[in-house]
Order: structure tokens, then C-alpha cells, then sequence
């Protein structure tokens, strides 16, 4: 049949677009809410990388690499959640829509909680001390929407790229 072959990747596709929009998580919607908080466009040191379950050990973010004394802004809309030590490490934590909260250590805050920021404000500058960075500073940029889900900040920023394969 002539027809089943076109209709066969027309179902497949429509599937696949099914599929994509059931997922939850960070990608393209918020891709254009977000800006990275450092600029220009930093490179990424290290990864995301998740434990396998939440009281073990993990990369909880990502590291981009930094210069002591850069200026740190809001990658999104929110609400200053917290400006303080934890650990003694000077951290900034935003609420942001939907649940969601962004942490960037270690970084002297130039604004206190409770405070509303726009996207690109500045929040702080970049200080030296965070462990296991492999350039002279970095910023560790974390994202968790609730209590325990720790997220990969950097689809807030990239826009996933979409392939279909034929079929």
C-alpha cells in the first residue's frame, strides 16, 4: 500500500511529539526566562552529575568557570530565598515560578532575603574557595524544584536540539 508507509512516520512522529511533551523538567520553556548568571557566557568546568539517591554523595549543579570579583546575576525572576554562609561558604538562593530555586556559591551577595529580582540583577561577585575547581574561581550553579529534586541548571539556558531520525 502505497499509503501506509507515509501514514506509519506521520504516527511516529506525532508520537515522538507526545512523548516530548509529557516529560517533565527544565528544558525550552524556560529557556527564554533564564539568562546564565554569569556573562560573558561562561564555560562549563564541570557537570551535573546526580547521586543515584539523595544522602549520597554527587555533583548537585554545575561549576562555570569564573574570575574573583565577577559580577553574579539573577538567571531568573524570583524571590532572594536566602544571602548567607551555609557551611562557611557564602551562597544566594533565588525562588524562582513553578518551584523552583537556583543556588550560586561561592558569592559575596550584594542583596538580602526577601528581596524580588530580575532576570540579569545583580546579586553578587564570585569569591574564591569552591572546592575542587580546576580554574582560578568558579561559580557552582545549582537548580531543585521542591525539598530533594536537584535538577541540571542548563537546560534554564540551552535550548534542547530536537532530531528526528527517519524511520
Amino acid at each position: 500500500m502505497v499509503l501506509a508507509a507515509p501514514l506509519r512516520t506521520f504516527a511516529v512522529v506525532i508520537a515522538a511529539l507526545v512523548v516530548l511533551a509529557a516529560v517533565p523538567g527544565t528544558g525550552s520553556a524556560d529557556a527564554g526566562r533564564f539568562v546564565w548568571p554569569l556573562d560573558p557566557r561562561p564555560s562549563v568546568s564541570r557537570q551535573f552529575d546526580p547521586p543515584e539517591q539523595n544522602w549520597l554523595p554527587g555533583h548537585r549543579g554545575v561549576d562555570l568557570d569564573a574570575r574573583v570579583g565577577q559580577t553574579v546575576v539573577a538567571a531568573g525572576d524570583g524571590v532572594v530565598a536566602f544571602a548567607g554562609v551555609v557551611a562557611g561558604k557564602p551562597v544566594v538562593s533565588i525562588d524562582h515560578e513553578g518551584g523552583l530555586r537556583t543556588t550560586y556559591e561561592p558569592v559575596e551577595a550584594s542583596v538580602a532575603a526577601g528581596r524580588r529580582v530580575t532576570r540579569g540583577d545583580p546579586i553578587g561577585t564570585v569569591v574564591a574557595g569552591h572546592e575542587g575547581c580546576v580554574s582560578p574561581a568558579c561559580l557552582h550553579w545549582g537548580l531543585r524544584r521542591g525539598r530533594d529534586d536537584y535538577l541540571d541548571p542548563l537546560p534554564l539556558v540551552e535550548r534542547p536540539v530536537i532530531r528526528l531520525l527517519p524511520v
